[in-house]
């Protein structure tokens, strides 16, 4: 790292890999874990970045796929890079453009997520692939996909992928790869991490090559093996023997592996340098990484699901739709100190959104951010005191994803 970044840990909870620290960045410090609001297109859909700042977001991820096509790195890097042109000056994150290969590619043609709890069958006998014909193009060089504005083609390569991030001026980036379906069996899963590894060492060699960026950015390696032990942890192995300031764990999962794939991972990882679980965000699974050694996390899920109506609770996640809601006069969340909670109820939240009013998103969106930001902060301090443990119990007794 740079004398503009640092990562110091502060505190380690016996009996687990769960540990409190702080990462130093030219905006600000990241207070860790931390959960990261994601602001896909320079703005988390709904809040203004002063909204998102109330609410206690530490930092934004943005999306290099989305904003290198609209409105272009090179703008963004006239307007002085994303914080002045976003105008947020706390810490800003970018990921590579290679979750965008996935969805596009084997993710659009399987029908399937990041995260699936289907066909577990055919993954553990290997008999999926992504050999279905799909929109985008994977070689050596990188990945040739279609614009999702109007369907012209463009290409990524890592060098590219690298100058883009470097364009929008993030405080940490990721390097470029390749984000498997959770249906690829094991020779697909293979090939794609020896792919993101080979481009991990020429995302590093193009991120050297421009010693500015150099100093005012952190890039992180992307650990890649979808559900298969011996990848993960040769992957994780592989990218800790690189130059990287820190990690990130992409690719595929299912559902009930997430916790278990983590600890292979962290296991092999350096100490020393900060892990970012990418776009996991589910409260539940938040809980089972921290305790396995994860700093950070983003995810889409809090705000889309806003958007929708779903909305989480200290008792459940609900659908404020709901006709049980529409003369509920309390809080979403009694034990919620968001926005939302302070000064609406669930019938006005239910009317809005029954009525398409654009105030109910935003609402639901500052409602269920609060509730993942103050729930990781509650995390953190636990650590601090010992009582993880406890609070863990404490939480998950009450909460249950099923939704009503």
């Amino acid at each position: 790292m740079s004398d503009l970044f640092s990562f110091n840990i502060k505190n380690r909870l016996a009996g687990s890999h769960a540990r409190v620290g702080e990462l130093l960045t030219p905006h600000g410090v990241l207070k860790t874990p931390v959960f990261i609001p994601v602001g896909t297109k320079a703005t988390v859909k709904a809040l203004t970045p002063e909204m998102v700042e109330e609410i206690g977001a530490q930092a934004v991820l943005a999306n290099t796929y989305h904003l290198y096509l609209e409105p272009g790195d090179e703008l963004i890097a006239k307007a002085g890079g994303l914080h002045s042109f976003m105008n947020w000056e706390k810490p800003i994150v970018t990921d590579s453009g290679g979750f965008q290969v996935f969805s596009l590619g084997a993710g659009l043609g399987e029908g399937v997520s990041k995260v699936s709890m289907k066909n577990k069958e055919n993954i553990d006998k290997g008999r999926c692939t992504t050999s279905i014909s799909t929109p985008v193009n994977i070689n050596e060089d990188g990945v040739t996909f279609p614009s999702f504005r109007d369907g012209s083609l463009h290409t990524f390569t890592p060098e590219r992928s690298v100058e883009i991030q470097q364009n929008l001026g993030a405080d940490i980036f990721f390097a470029f790869d390749e984000c498997t379906s959770p249906l690829a069996g094991y020779d697909y899963q293979k090939s794609a991490a020896e792919r993101t590894h080979r481009w991990a060492g020429r995302c590093l060699e193009r991120h050297r090559a421009d010693k500015e960026s150099f100093r005012k950015q952190l890039l992180f390696g992307v650990v890649q093996g979808g559900r298969f032990e011996d990848l993960r942890r040769w992957s994780a192995r592989t990218l800790a023997e690189m130059s990287f300031s820190g990690f990130g764990i992409g690719g595929s999962f299912e559902k009930e592996d997430i916790e278990t794939a983590v600890l292979w991972v962290v296991e092999e990882l350096p100490e020393d340098k900060p892990r970012h679980l990418l776009g996991i965000g589910d409260p539940k699974d938040i809980f089972g990484a921290v305790e396995n050694g994860i700093d950070m996390f983003d995810c889409v899920s809090p705000t889309r699901l806003g958007r929708n109506g779903t909305l989480y609770t200290h008792s459940g996640v609900i659908n404020i739709r709901n006709g049980s809601f529409r003369a509920d006069l309390s809080p979403v969340d009694e034990e919620c100190d968001c926005y939302t909670c302070r000064n609406y109820s669930r019938a006005y939240l239910s009317h809005l959104y029954r009525s398409k009013e654009m105030l109910g998103p935003t609402l639901g969106s500052i409602h269920n951010l609060r509730f993942l930001i103050s729930t990781v902060d509650r995390i953190r301090d636990s650590i601090e005191k010992g009582s993880f443990f406890e609070f863990k119990a404490s939480f998950l007794s009450k909460y249950d994803k099923k939704t009503k």
